[in-house]
């Protein structure tokens, strides 16, 4: 009888405990990981290729939602999470199921039903695990963290740290500190999600931390330059100096 490989990724030990024992209840599977947050959790995924992922998403240094960013071939995820503002109803029919904590072994055997069928039929209608990510994005107000991935390199930016973020098609530039990473998301987004007190779109290229702002210069007729503190000199459109002018009140 094939067992279907699982890792459970949780912050709270005695979560992470009582789940493992509960899944030791079940002869389809095998518990062959446990990690305490995300970035423990990225690697193990990576090293440890699980069919199966529980997850909880409140987690330091990495959220579940941040840690499924950070995967390219994500497996089956399963959430088990105390907190129910994530749209549960949403998640139960994109994702294998969203446990909320604290549940009966029993209906913790419902959701391994649900993600054994999902291996095994390897179903096309369902949504990917990166649909959960985007849905999850449009229920988020402002962040005050980024998570990308450079090289073997994962970084934590505070939102505060970001001095500029540039457009590149489907992928974005971040620029922080003396450093730089390019991410999977749309400017829209960072437009979104970013604090509009704290960001301004000054052109569709570029959205600016306002804290970085050194001069705005004009160089044609509704032309203009702004330079951030480091130096950098970026283009402002027509509707991005209107959005200056509202913001910095000039």
């Amino acid at each position: 009888m094939k067992k279907y490989r699982v890792l459970v990724v949780d912050d709270e030990d005695l979560a992470r405990e009582l789940l493992i024992e509960y899944l030791k209840e079940d002869q389809r599977v095998e518990v062959i990981g446990e990690c305490s947050n995300g970035l423990e959790g990225v690697k193990a995924v990576q090293e440890l290729h699980p069919d199966l992922v529980f997850l909880d998403i409140q987690m330091p240094k990495v959220n579940g939602f941040e840690m499924l960013e950070l995967l390219t071939e994500p497996p089956e995820i399963i959430f088990s999470t105390a907190f129910d503002q994530y749209a549960i109803r949403a998640f139960e029919m994109n994702a294998v199921d969203y446990l909320l904590k604290p549940y009966p072994i029993e209906r913790l055997s419902q959701a391994v039903d649900k993600a054994i069928e999902r291996i095994e039929k390897k179903d096309i209608d369902q949504l990917p695990v990166e649909q959960l990510v985007s849905d999850h994005d449009d229920q988020v107000v402002h962040v005050e963290r980024i998570v990308v991935k450079s090289g073997s390199k994962i970084h934590i930016i505070p939102a505060s740290d970001i001095r500029y973020i540039e457009s590149q098609d489907d992928y974005v530039m971040i620029y922080w500190k003396n450093e730089h990473a390019m991410k999977q998301k749309t400017m829209k987004y960072f437009e979104t999600h970013l604090d509009p007190q704290q960001f301004i779109r000054i052109h569709r290229s570029y959205l600016v931390n306002v804290s970085q702002i050194n001069e705005i210069q004009q160089y044609e007729k509704e032309s203009w330059i702004l330079q951030l503190n480091g130096g950098e000199k970026l283009k402002v459109s027509k509707s991005g100096y209107r959005n200056l002018r509202e913001r910095l009140s000039f």
